[in-house]
């Protein structure tokens, strides 16, 4: 089968499926199937696939239709121009989560501190650790998490990236393997979707993704009750506090943050607020 009628028909597959742009994921799974690029695709579409090749495609097509996310069946993510590994484990890198990232660079920078002191608590893929690791080659940067399986990811993440001499990871709950231990800043991606919405939200993330890692108890907000003070104390005087909040969180975390200073919000191209900073 040429390459072109392949991707016809994958379409159709995942369009039938209801699976959001088809097209895109069409070509993502073929690109991974393949081993080639989008550039690849469009400059040979007369090209036949082997019959390895189309059982291959044909056994990614059947498993995206059925809702597995793309990115787990690939294994990638892009996140801040890296390209990390995921899977079932780990929550898929969003690109709001940039946002985190963009504001931590944007604090650090007007401290002026030339080797601070990180913290990215729930670091999940590691994400947010590796761009910060990526972008400050003089910063101490520690990244933990709960599951002993995320953080499996997160160091191979870090290895691939040849960041791992950059980063110590560390299983903890939240903080409690930080006693005694004080850092500049602090950055977490927290758990923040109530269950009291599991219905509502997108089935491929009810499904596929980690309850653990999405889900904030019955309002989304158990996990920033514990993280708000742990972080205080783990704060020197003046460190930050960055967290991405929920659509429509930002009122009751700022509610959290009472005795802190200067709170600001960063909201994405849509206006939505997507990250709370805040200063002990």
């Amino acid at each position: 089968m040429r390459l072109k009628d392949a991707l016809t028909r994958a379409s159709a597959k995942l369009s039938a499926a209801h699976v959001p742009s088809p097209r895109l994921n069409a070509e993502t799974l073929l690109m991974f199937t393949m081993g080639a690029d989008r550039a690849y695709l469009y400059a040979h579409p007369e090209c036949d696939l082997t019959a390895d090749d189309l059982a291959r495609y044909d056994a990614a097509l059947s498993e995206r239709a059925r809702g597995v996310p793309a990115q787990y069946i690939t294994g990638h993510q892009e996140f801040w121009g890296l390209d990390l590994i995921v899977g079932p484990a780990v929550l898929i890198p969003r690109p709001e989560t940039e946002h985190v990232v963009e504001t931590a660079l944007h604090l650090l920078a007007e401290a002026e501190l030339t080797a601070p002191k990180l913290l990215d608590v729930g670091t999940g893929s590691g994400a947010i650790a590796l761009a910060l690791a990526h972008e400050l080659r003089q910063a101490a940067i520690h990244a933990c998490d709960i599951s002993p399986e995320a953080l499996e990811i997160a160091r191979a993440n870090a290895a691939r990236l040849e960041l791992d001499s950059r980063i110590v990871f560390g299983e903890s709950d939240l903080l409690d393997a930080y006693s005694g231990d004080t850092f500049d800043l602090i950055v977490s991606n927290p758990p923040y979707v109530a269950e009291r919405d599991f219905d509502s939200i997108e089935a491929q993330v009810r499904r596929y993704e980690p309850h653990r890692a999405v889900f904030g108890g019955e309002t989304g907000l158990d996990v920033y009750r514990r993280l708000i003070p742990e972080a205080c104390d783990h704060l020197g005087a003046g460190g930050w506090l960055v967290m991405e909040i929920g659509a429509g969180m930002e009122e009751e975390i700022r509610a959290l943050l009472t005795g802190w200073q200067e709170i600001g919000a960063t909201a994405d191209l849509q206006g939505i607020t997507r990250v709370i900073a805040a200063r002990r």
